[in-house]
Parts: C-alpha cells; sequence; structure tokens
C-alpha cells in the first residue's frame, strides 16, 4: 500500500463520493488483522492516518495489500488524531486513526477528547499487548479502554479474530449515526495475528441503537405556535445544523419566515454571513448585535447547540425574557444547561422541516429586525490600523478573505488567532471552518490542515495558528512536504501565548506569568528546514503580495507573521458574564 501515490491532487475526485461508491471487501481473510482492514474497506474508508508500532504492526501488514486505502504517516499521534478528525469534519464521514499500545494510544487522548467535545466522526484503532499479558505491565501496556472510556461514544476491546471484523463495522457505523462522535477498538496483538476465516459485512449499528429522527408532534405544533406569535425571534444555529446536513433547510427557514440567524463556534457556516438576515456569531467573543439579539429576543430556536458556557456567559442572563425551543439529537442535552420550555428532540433537518410544517405564518417581527440592523450599524466589527503602530491581525485574515474563494476551508489552532480567523473570515459554507471548540486544543492547526487538504483537495486550505500553538505540532509540517500538499499556514506571531496575555492584563493586573515567548525561532526559516516555502510578513503594505506568493506557491507554505503583540481580542465578555455587557476595548473590560 502506497503512502504518496493516492494522497488527492487537486484534479483528482473528491474524497467522500469515492467513499459513497465503495462495495464491501471481498478479499481472502486468514488473521484478525486482513479481517479489521476488510471491515475497512467495506466502510468506503479511502485514508488513514497514523503512526506505526509493535503492537499495531499486524494491522499495518494486512493494510499493505489493500490499494484502495492509503495511510498518511503523520510525525506523532497526536497529529494523526487531529487530522483524522479534520478530514471526518469536511467529508461528514469518520476519519480514521491508528496508534500502537502504550504511548501511541495515549498520545490519541488529546484528539479523542476534542472529537467527543465537538461530536467529530471518529474512529480510532489501537494496539494492544497480547491478550494473556494485558493485566501484567507489559511492554507499552495501558488500559486504553479504561482510559478512553470517558471521552469516546463508543470504545471495545476485540476478544475474537472472528469478531473482530464486526466490532470495526459497529465502531464505523456509531461514531458516524445519530449524534457523532469518536469511537475505539483496542486490538490485541494476539487477536490480530490469529487466524480466522470470518468475512466481515458492511459496518451496522447494534439493533439497539435508534436515535430520534422526527420530535414530539405535540411539542413541535406548540413551538411553531409560539414562533408564529414572537414579537423577536431568533434562531441559533449550532454545529448539529452542519453534522445533521440541514444547513437548506435552516436558510429557507429563515428565509421564509424573516427570522434573524446568529451562529454559533462549531455552527459556523450554516448560515452565511453575507445573508441581510445573518447576525453572524455569538458568545464571549461574539459580535455585539449577535449577542444582543439573543439577549433581547422573545423567543429563542436553538438547534443543534448544547448552550456551552463560552456561548451562554451566566445562564442567568442568557436569553433572560425569551420562551426556549430546543432542537438536538441527544436527549441528555436538552436543559441541560439552558432550560428548554419546548424540546424536540430528533434530527435538525427533520425536526425544521416539522416546524416548517406547522407554521402557518411568519411572525410580524419588521421592527425587531430593523432593530438588529441598528445594532449592527452601531457595533460594527471594526478596529484602528495607525500607520505607526505593527501590522494588524485582523487586517491580515481579512486580506486572505479577500482573495481567496468563498469555498476555501480555514482550519486554526486556539487562541487569539483562532478568534480574529473566526471573526474576520466571512463564512458562507458549512465544514469550511475546521478548529477545535469545546476543548480547545492548542496544536490542532497544522496536523488539521493536513487532514482537511486531504480530504477535499479541490479546495483552498489556510491555517491559522499562533506561535504558541504553532510550536506544539509544527513537526507535521514535514507530512504537508512530503506528500506535496498545497496549504498555507499564517502563524500569528506575537510572541506569546495570546489569549492568556489578554486574561492576566484583564483579570491579573498584568502579571503575565509564563505566557511571553520572546524565544521563538524564526519561523519562516523554520518552514524552509522542513522543505517548504517560508515567508516573513512585517508590514500591511506587503500583506496581499506575500498572500499571494504562498498560494501560488506548489507545496505547503508558512508564512511568519510578525503582529502587534500589544492587539486583543474584542468584543469580549467576560466569563461568566451578561453577554449584552460586552467590552469593545480595555476600558470597557475594565469597567464591566
Amino acid at each position: 500500500m502506497s503512502e504518496r501515490a493516492s494522497v488527492p491532487k487537486e484534479d483528482e475526485p473528491d474524497a467522500e463520493a469515492d467513499e459513497a461508491e465503495a462495495e464491501p471487501d471481498d478479499a481472502e481473510i486468514q488473521t484478525g488483522a486482513d479481517a479489521v482492514a476488510a471491515s475497512l474497506e467495506n466502510a468506503g474508508v479511502k485514508y488513514l492516518f497514523g503512526v506505526q508500532g509493535g503492537a499495531i504492526m499486524p494491522v499495518y501488514d494486512a493494510l499493505y495489500e489493500h490499494e484502495e486505502m492509503t495511510h498518511v504517516t503523520m510525525a506523532h499521534e497526536q497529529g494523526a488524531v487531529h487530522a483524522a478528525d479534520a478530514y471526518g469534519i469536511v467529508t461528514g464521514n469518520p476519519g480514521v486513526c491508528m496508534a500502537t499500545s502504550g504511548p501511541g494510544a495515549t498520545n490519541l487522548v488529546t484528539g479523542i477528547a476534542d472529537a467527543n467535545m465537538d461530536s467529530d466522526p471518529l474512529i480510532a484503532l489501537t494496539g494492544q499487548v497480547p491478550t494473556n499479558f494485558v493485566g501484567n505491565d507489559a511492554f507499552q501496556e495501558t488500559d486504553t479502554i479504561g482510559v478512553t472510556q470517558p471521552i469516546t461514544k463508543h470504545n471495545i476491546f476485540a476478544q475474537s479474530p472472528d469478531e473482530v471484523g464486526a466490532d470495526v463495522g459497529e465502531a464505523w457505523a456509531l461514531a458516524n449515526e445519530g449524534r457523532q462522535g469518536p469511537t475505539l477498538v483496542d486490538l490485541p496483538k494476539d487477536v490480530t495475528q490469529t487466524e480466522t476465516d470470518s468475512q466481515p459485512t458492511e459496518p451496522t449499528t447494534p439493533d439497539t441503537y435508534n436515535p430520534p429522527e422526527e420530535a414530539d408532534p405535540v411539542i413541535a405544533e406548540e413551538a411553531a405556535k409560539v414562533l408564529a406569535d414572537a414579537d423577536r425571534p431568533v434562531i441559533l444555529a449550532g454545529g448539529g445544523v452542519i453534522k445533521g446536513e440541514a444547513t437548506d433547510e435552516l436558510r429557507q427557514f429563515a428565509h421564509d419566515y424573516g427570522i434573524p440567524v446568529v451562529q454559533t463556534m462549531p455552527g459556523t457556516g450554516a448560515f452565511p454571513d453575507d445573508d441581510p438576515l445573518s447576525l453572524e456569531i455569538a458568545g464571549m467573543h461574539g459580535t455585539g448585535y449577535g449577542n444582543l439579539a439573543i439577549s433581547n429576543c422573545d423567543v429563542l430556536l436553538g438547534i443543534g447547540t448544547r448552550f456551552d458556557d463560552r456561548l451562554t456567559g451566566g445562564i442567568d442572563t442568557f436569553a433572560p425574557d425569551a420562551d426556549v425551543i430546543h432542537v438536538d439529537i441527544d436527549p441528555a442535552e436538552i436543559s441541560k444547561n439552558v432550560h428548554a420550555d419546548y424540546p424536540l428532540v430528533g434530527d435538525a433537518k427533520q425536526v425544521i422541516r416539522q416546524l416548517d410544517d406547522e407554521l402557518e405564518d411568519a411572525p410580524d417581527c419588521q421592527a425587531w429586525r430593523d432593530q438588529c440592523d441598528q445594532w449592527k450599524d452601531e457595533y460594527p466589527m471594526d478596529y484602528e490600523m495607525p500607520e505607526d503602530e505593527p501590522l494588524k491581525p485582523q487586517y491580515v485574515v481579512e486580506k486572505y478573505d479577500e482573495v481567496t474563494p468563498d469555498d476555501t476551508i480555514v482550519a486554526a489552532g486556539v487562541g487569539q488567532h483562532q478568534m480574529w480567523a473566526w471573526q474576520y473570515w466571512t463564512w458562507k459554507h458549512p465544514r469550511t471552518w475546521v478548529t477545535s471548540h469545546g476543548l480547545g486544543t492548542m496544536g490542532y492547526a497544522v496536523p488539521a490542515a493536513i487532514g482537511a487538504k486531504i480530504a477535499a483537495p479541490d479546495q483552498e486550505v489556510v491555517a491559522f495558528d499562533g506561535d504558541g500553538s504553532f510550536l506544539m505540532t509544527a513537526q507535521e509540517l514535514s507530512v504537508a512536504v512530503r506528500e506535496n500538499l498545497n496549504l498555507t499556514i499564517v502563524v500569528l506571531n506575537n510572541e506569546a501565548v495570546g489569549m492568556v496575555r489578554q486574561w492576566q492584563d484583564g483579570f491579573y493586573e498584568g502579571r503575565r506569568m509564563a505566557s511571553e515567548y520572546p524565544w521563538i525561532p524564526q519561523f519562516d526559516k523554520l518552514a524552509e528546514a522542513f522543505g517548504a516555502q517560508g515567508l516573513r510578513l512585517e508590514e500591511a503594505d506587503n500583506v496581499e503580495d506575500v498572500i499571494q506568493e504562498a498560494r501560488e506557491y506548489d507545496g505547503p507554505s508558512v508564512i511568519d507573521a510578525i503582529i502587534d503583540p500589544s492587539e486583543n481580542v474584542y468584543p469580549m465578555v467576560p466569563s461568566g458574564g451578561d453577554n449584552a455587557r460586552f467590552a469593545l476595548n480595555e476600558q470597557h473590560l475594565e469597567d464591566l
């Protein structure tokens, strides 16, 4: 199995389309490892991301004969799981990562926890010591099932070569169906090496797994009546809209009934930012007008959102006067954080259609739309850029957005750079925002950009990273070079873990403990050492030229953008605060 030949280039068919056409594998099964490989092929898997090792070696050996699948060797297991995670976000189908036992498996934990928080479809295959060694502290033994049980949707210790193929198929299906999420199969070496003639079938979920589709019709009828009678309705679109393939339904519903739309961070791209009904994004660093709309609405229709604390701020002040209609496929999310007056448990696409069928009249809310437009004028997303000050990060993001296609995929690490990318990019399509939402994993951007580019070779990919975040997974740049992937990494370099530094200045009296990084390397030179193109950006006048030079290069580029170290992310709502009382600058923050 070649590791390079089948990595997609920009003129090759889309990976997701390939997976949809996959047929069950009829290759001869000789060992448990062969069954694992056949099960993956039956699932339509085309790309796997991983790092070799002793306990997983039998599975790698079995993959050698499967030319339909391409394995991408990453520099570190954390890189493998983030790349697989991004692949799943972009395609909508589970990404696959592989690692050996012990440290290989534990190095996946951060990425598995990340996928679990964000409900990303992912399957992890981990090697394990032989069954009779388990519990004896054997070389590279870890209780992978015990470690990962709290952070997986499903995990299983494979016990039989006759059943291991079915175990893998079930894990893939569970990762994909209902509320998506990560699954894991732990593969003892004796199970994968032992002979079997068991032929795995197509992936199926257990008979007992029946995620809901349509919501309770009585509650849907009541919710529709409340929505029709609303004076100040708002739709809050979460990540479940995208994962449920419900973006078209959302857009039609909002237009038919004239209801303004705000997006959560995972829901970014569910509704076009340039639509007149869009209030863009909400939460701690959301737009002022988006947060004001939620804080003043009388009916809030939340679709596919878990109402996490970075969105809500203080629960008591979140949509305080609103009747809350909560649509979610997972009943555990209903009223977990925000009380749902009208709980609609079901698939986002189906429930939107239910509400559409029940609504006879659009709410009379022209005055409300006018108010939202007024807030847009009063609290625009702008920033100052004096000629005598260093380069502003917002300007870099805006310029990159201007010169790229609307369907460009943007990956990001975690920190200030992530917020600037989120705030100043114009989002028009789903599955174009690839980042760590709930867990907040620094180092996510570079491997995620690799997974995203392999998933969508015909789309442009750019990653915005911070200097601190980039240093955590910069080694994955070697993979982008090896695979000759056309992607760009923009390091918004302020020589600090910027969000920590911002909080220290705002809430810890300026005591900058362990947040400043004056010892970092020159990232453009580091990129060249890896074999990538390295570019340095320091002046606003050069931004567009440098961006175009990176985009035109055949292979990966890294732009080391030296930005204003004093620049902070605004608007900002202090943790647990009232979203209607957002700070637009440092003085506002001090006054809150």
